[in-house]
């Protein structure tokens, strides 16, 4: 077996610790291309235990258990008899309920990879098994633990609020066969559903979108118009998803009243545009063209003030399961809990209901 250095970027409270110090033991269902990240990171993370890892493929567990140090498991049976606090659940969407569910009865915490669920009602029956039971529950979002996220929010919090007008969403990448027993909006515009519906704080009050299948039974394309309405007034998400281009983007754009945004999560960069840091050069802008100057000389680039966040290096998976873990081991409820699960899929569902109205 594998011996590793504990890592941990939390230091743990003691009066706050319903563990009383002693580490969290932790499992994984299934060790697929996420599931095999979570192992990893529960077996480094300070304060944690990785007992074991469950698949349908024996085998594989078998080479995380050995390369990560804990026991592969052929059953869920097998690992709650192991006695673990805490799993992560990464099977595929359509397992979700099943699985969240038997640990859930069992008080053991879930951190549930998106989305929650492939439909609303089982995504309800998670959500009403995690509030009887009282087990913690989160939904894996990692888009909100992306380093250019975080530095996103950062900055948006040193000035005046930027109040969202309209967001531009760009998520394409080649089709990779996985997750194909769901179709693009719960495969991947889901990421985007879960950060706009933060940032606006609602779910939208209109929704049309139009999606396409070429490949699986499923839109395997999707464009999505969301509107909002709000004390400030209409604001507009345009969310496009693909799992058919040729090559990955991951992009969002935020023009706000008082700041213009673009997220690149890929690259791991952002840029923001305030509107106060700018409003002497627009002014002048604006009273050159009522006054019919010329300016088709000056860039624009040239015009504005142009921010860089700034973005640190930390990685998402491990920002995501220290938030799991610290929601556990303090009772606290989690950023990501059963709610905002919720919340997203029935959005995604109301989306994907509009495009088999163009399909």
């Amino acid at each position: 077996m594998t011996t590793r250095a504990k890592a941990s970027p939390v230091a743990i409270d003691l009066t706050t610790d319903k563990f009383e110090g002693r580490p969290i033991r932790c499992g994984v269902i299934g060790v697929g291309r996420m599931g095999r990240h979570h192992a990893r990171v529960y077996s480094q993370l300070a304060g944690c235990t990785l007992v074991g890892v469950v698949d349908q493929n024996l085998e594989r567990a078998k080479d995380l258990a050995e390369q990560f140090g804990c026991r592969a498991m052929a059953s869920e049976e097998e690992l709650l008899a192991a006695g673990v606090d805490a799993v992560s659940v990464a099977v595929p969407t359509t397992h979700h309920r099943r699985v969240a569910e038997t640990f859930m009865e069992a008080g053991v915490a879930c951190l549930i990879e998106k989305p929650l669920a492939e439909n609303v009602e089982s995504a309800g029956a998670i959500k009403d098994t995690a509030e009887r039971t009282g087990a913690c529950l989160m939904v894996g979002h990692i888009e909100r633990f992306n380093p250019v996220m975080r530095a996103m929010q950062k900055a948006a919090r040193e000035g005046p609020p930027i109040i969202p007008r309209f967001m531009q969403v760009i998520r394409v990448s080649p089709m990779t066969f996985r997750s194909v027993d769901v179709g693009v909006v719960m495969d991947m515009m889901i990421h985007d559903i879960d950060v706009v519906l933060m940032l606006m704080g609602k779910e939208p009050d209109f929704i049309r979108a139009a999606g396409v299948s070429v490949i699986t039974p499923h839109e395997d394309l999707c464009d999505a118009w969301l509107e909002f309405n709000t004390p400030h007034g209409k604001c507009v998400a345009n969310i496009t998803s693909s799992r058919l281009a040729l090559k990955t983007e991951r992009i969002t754009r935020i023009t706000g009243e008082n700041a213009y945004l673009k997220i690149d999560y890929g690259a791991k960069k952002g840029t923001m545009i305030r509107r106060l840091a700018n409003e002497l050069q627009m002014s002048e802008a604006r009273e050159a063209i009522r006054s019919g100057t010329d300016l088709t000389t000056l860039k624009w680039d040239q015009l504005v003030n142009v921010e860089e966040l700034k973005v640190d290096d930390a990685e998402p998976i491990l920002m995501e399961i220290s938030e799991f873990i610290d929601a556990v081991r303090t009772g606290r409820r989690p950023a990501i809990d059963a709610d905002a699960g919720f919340a997203n899929v029935r959005t995604a569902q109301r989306i994907v209901e509009a495009t088999k109205r163009t399909m």
